[in-house]
This record gives structure tokens, C-alpha cells and sequence, in this order.
């Protein structure tokens, strides 16, 4: 099971929802380190790759660090962990809709960043959703960014450092 930290965010990441893997070992992305990859290359957390491939550490990093030093969080539209989307069903979203919009109200992230277009259709409940900046939510900027495991690294690591900016701003 993931512990959610989104407490304080300056930027809160929202997923659609966990890999198995990385739900059982209770750290998000972290069946394919490389989201937490792309987050130090952006600059967005200061920890080695090694560290970062190492289940125990990337544990450690995530609960003492991730929130509370980097000024990070993280929740899922869905807490349900699945092989990939094609196992979410119709409508299994609206919880996790309510839930994270009552944290951007309540926490007041300066950036929500969707990690990918089919998180933000399905929290939108559009399918008309492109990458980049999107309309604000309750005072936060919002921005969908390309899905951390496809394509080139590169872009998303300019996606990261335009979020991060905005966040400074």
C-alpha cells in the first residue's frame, strides 16, 4: 500500500494510478524508477541514480525527503493498483476526483502537474486534453505532462524545469 504524501506541496504530481509493483513495495513509479530519474535530472530532488534504483533507499528517500524536503507530493485518481489503465473501469475515477480536488483547495499547491494525458481526461472527465499548461484549479497552476516511460527523457525533463519555475514564480 502507497502512503500518499502531499501534505504543504509546492508541486503535487497526480497519477492515474499505482503498478502493483510499486504499490506492494509502498513507493509510487517505483516498478520503473524513471520518474524519480527524470525528477533528479529536472533538478527537482538531489539524489543519485543509485540511490534512486535502490528499493530501500528510493523507500527512505520518498518518506523522509520527497515531501517534506523537496517540497513534493504525490496522489493517485485511483487508489486500485492495475497492470496498466486498460484495467480501471467506467466511473472508478469520481472518488479520487473529489479527493484531489479537496487537496488542491486545502493544501493550495502552486503547481499540479498530471502525469500524462489519460490521468487528466479521466480527472477532467474529458477526453479533449492536450500536453502543457491547462486551466487553473482552485488557484494552482496546472500543467499535463508526457507519461514518464515513453519517448524521449529530455522532453520530459523540460516539462519538469518549466514546472518547477512556475512553481518559484
Amino acid at each position: 500500500m502507497i502512503r500518499y504524501l502531499y501534505r504543504k506541496s509546492r508541486i503535487l504530481f497526480v497519477g492515474i494510478n499505482p503498478h502493483p509493483g510499486s504499490y506492494a513495495r509502498g513507493v509510487p513509479f517505483s516498478n520503473n524508477k524513471m520518474f524519480w530519474y527524470l525528477l533528479s535530472d529536472a533538478g527537482l530532488i538531489s539524489e543519485t541514480r543509485d540511490a534512486l534504483g535502490d528499493d530501500a533507499a528510493l523507500k527512505r528517500i520518498y518518506e523522509a525527503r520527497f515531501n517534506a524536503v523537496y517540497g513534493l507530493g504525490l496522489l493517485n485518481v485511483v487508489e486500485r493498483p492495475t497492470r496498466d489503465v486498460s484495467g480501471l473501469h467506467k466511473g472508478e475515477e469520481a472518488p479520487g476526483r473529489k479527493r484531489i480536488a479537496r487537496a488542491i483547495r486545502t493544501q493550495k499547491p502552486a503547481v499540479v502537474c498530471f502525469i500524462g494525458k489519460v490521468t487528466y481526461a479521466r480527472f477532467k472527465g474529458s477526453r479533449e486534453v492536450s500536453f502543457g499548461w491547462q486551466e487553473d484549479i482552485g488557484g494552482a497552476k496546472v500543467f499535463v505532462m508526457h507519461f514518464p516511460l515513453r519517448g524521449k527523457a529530455a522532453v520530459r525533463v523540460r516539462e519538469l524545469r518549466r514546472i518547477a519555475r512556475a512553481a518559484r514564480a
